[in-house]
């Protein structure tokens, strides 16, 4: 476990000497205090592991906070340096420097190259990269067009920007000259508090891989498995801005909002981790592209320096404070740094180096040189193709996963529409029954009857038909005697014998008839009010009347849906099929980028034939050198033992 080590830098002030202000910043060792009138102000004192004052220059803050991590780096730990501050404080100047007064990046760059040179012990690879941030837009400065990079993550290489150009380099001018190219595409722009504000957070990327040498070169494996790979950062974040006092309008007031929600997250991610234990909770890196990209040197796998670049003037108090305040709590992080080593060859060192930079130190002839720069040809090819190879495989699992949702969503919607397809088909048909039934006859007598006592029967049984119930037939009209003409109050034996037809009854010999019991009925107030048949008639067609109406409401409604998710099906119809036309498209482009690899594959294995009979004529021209070298020598050795025989032997005298 590491703290991370927090520095802050005054710059000059820009007011004048004999200004009238009664409050400035004191510097006592490693504390800052504001002071009114040489008293020191509750609230506004803060400690820290370093404090520059304006007379110190870049090479000091350097050698203070950074030289350790560029060692660290070398040896293949991970390492993060960046400069934060309030803008027009001078954190450009503390990176990047002047031609008088070089800053961290032009030092740190001299300075790995100078110990590169000095390890005899190990071999390096190194790449750089080169990107900004703006706009919440990730571009890689290296290449002339901005290019909206995305961020990835794997086990293998953790968070990495994909796409982005990386360059091997072997001397520290390379470096300096590309850095000077992504400064030129780097986006500035000017305010009231700046003529040269940047307007974007850069990111100067150093990939540092290193093996160590064993003492025979000549043998087969002339380099150990274990690979060391660390990555260097160096930051130059934008300054937060006030729009009262930078007057930015249009183009700069959106770059000032972005970097001033930038700056937010990065200032929430560090109270998060500042609190520790159980109560730091979720850490919000991805809210944000720069504290994605810095999420491993903020509590991560690397070790960090902070510099926080400040104003001394009065009138940024405010600001200056809030940037005392971000750089006490980030002091108070905590990393855990190892060493990265892996046992792969992803390192990209390849073993015949070694072999083919003996050989030339040999030969010093021309064969070398060619043999070099056909290598590092492979292997920026190599690179370029895995990172295009990279890109087409996320482009192709993206358009997958979309065709993927965009088929379950139309078996949902199909699914739906076949559903209220047989809703609807039921309830028409319900409805015409109904229809059917009312246009075929009226309800009789009986069957109003019959409907009027609906409530009394037991719920939730079926109720018959009423075309069950047999209907009354019609009967002839009875023989009956005739009737009188007029009737009297007293029938006399003449008229009860034309009622006979002369036919005497003797009434006595008849039998009364038993009287019948009395049935009880319900008096009036309880008793049964049925209706007549035209009110049943009316009651019941005003019901259907209504059940119909409800019938037809329910089925407008339904074709009214059922046609809108018809609509929507033929869109989404329409939209499978442009994805089916683009997934097509985008397997056709793998499949040429497929056959251009292959190409590609032929003509490295071409070369890497070529290769090895270079090689193979080198060990020749080694054997034939040696060869040479030996009969010289043996040579060499008769030659001076004869002329030492010469020496030594008496010379006979002339007669």
């Amino acid at each position: 476990m590491e703290k991370i080590s927090v520095g802050v830098r005054f710059r000059p002030s820009t007011s004048s000497p004999h200004s009238d202000s009664s409050r400035q910043w004191q510097i006592s060792d490693n504390a800052i205090s504001l002071c009114h009138l040489n008293t020191p102000i509750s609230g506004y004192t803060f400690a820290f592991d370093h404090v520059f004052d304006e007379s110190l220059g870049n090479a000091v803050v350097y050698r203070v906070l950074i030289k350790s991590i560029i060692d660290a780096a070398i040896d293949g730990f991970n390492g993060t340096a960046f400069a934060y501050g309030q803008t027009s404080s001078g954190k450009t100047y503390t990176m990047n420097g002047s031609e008088m007064d070089p800053g961290i990046i032009p030092l740190a760059i001299k300075d790995i190259f100078d110990t590169i040179h000095k390890t005899s012990e190990r071999e390096f690879l190194i790449r750089v990269s080169y990107m900004e941030i703006y706009n919440e837009e990730i571009n890689d400065l290296l290449v002339l067009e901005s290019q909206k990079l995305p961020i990835h993550e794997n086990l293998e290489r953790g968070v990495y920007v994909a796409g982005i150009r990386e360059e091997i380099v072997s001397n520290a001018e390379q470096v300096l000259q590309l850095l000077k190219l992504g400064e030129e595409n780097r986006h500035f722009g000017e305010t009231n508090m700046n003529a040269r504000s940047s307007r974007s957070h850069t990111i100067f990327r150093m990939v540092i891989e290193s093996r160590a040498k064993e003492e025979d070169s000549f043998k087969e494996d002339t380099i150990t498995d274990a690979v060391r790979v660390s990555v260097l950062n160096l930051v130059d974040l934008a300054g937060s801005e006030r729009i009262a006092k930078t007057g930015a309008e249009g183009v700069r007031l959106k770059e000032g909002k972005h970097i001033n929600k930038s700056l937010m997250v990065l200032g929430n991610v560090i109270n998060k981790l500042s609190e520790g234990g159980k109560q730091r909770g979720h850490i919000p890196y991805r809210d944000s592209k720069l504290t994605r990209i810095l999420q491993p040197a903020l509590g991560g796998n690397a070790k960090t320096s902070i510099i926080c670049t400040v104003a001394p003037e009065d009138v940024h108090v405010e600001e200056t404070r809030g940037t005392l305040q971000f750089a006490s709590r980030a002091k108070r992080i905590t990393n855990c740094v190892q060493v990265n080593e892996i046992l792969t060859d992803a390192a990209l060192l390849k073993r015949q180096k070694l072999e083919i930079e003996e050989l030339r130190k040999k030969l010093m002839g021309s064969h070398s040189e060619v043999l070099e720069q056909v290598l590092l040809k492979q292997r920026n090819d190599m690179h370029k193709s895995e990172l295009e190879r990279d890109r087409l495989a996320t482009e192709l699992e993206e358009e997958r996963k979309a065709r993927y949702a965009l088929e379950h969503r139309i078996l949902e919607q199909e699914k739906k529409i076949e559903n209220l397809m047989n809703l609807s088909v039921s309830a028409h048909f319900s409805s015409a029954c109904s229809q059917k039934k009312v246009g075929e006859r009226s309800a009789t007598p009986d069957e109003a009857h019959f409907l009027a006592f609906d409530h009394l029967k037991t719920p939730n049984f079926k109720c018959p038909s009423i075309d069950f119930v047999v209907r009354r037939p019609s009967y002839k009209e009875l023989e009956s005697s005739p009737i009188p003409d007029n009737f009297a109050d007293v029938a006399d034996e003449d008229l009860w014998t034309r009622l006979n037809k002369g036919r005497v009854t003797d009434l006595e010999a008849f039998q009364m008839t038993p009287p019948l019991p009395v049935q009880e009925f319900p008096s009036s107030e309880t008793s049964l009010v049925v209706p007549s048949n035209e009110e049943l008639q009316a009651k019941n067609y005003e019901r259907l009347e209504e059940d119909l109406h409800d019938v037809r409401k329910q089925c407008e409604a339904l074709k009214e849906q059922y046609s809108e998710l018809e609509e929507e099906n033929n869109i989404l119809k329409e939209e499978k099929i442009g994805l089916t036309d683009d997934v097509a498209c985008l397997e056709n482009q793998i499949n040429q980028v497929k056959s251009e690899k292959q190409v590609v594959l032929k003509e490295l294995k071409e070369e890497k034939r070529k290769l090895n009979d270079l090689r193979e004529e080198v060990r020749r021209l080694i054997t034939t050198f040696s060869q040479k070298e030996g009969m010289l020598t043996s040579l060499y050795s008769k030659s001076r033992a004869f002329v030492e025989n010469t020496k030594t032997a008496p010379i006979a005298p002339h007669e």
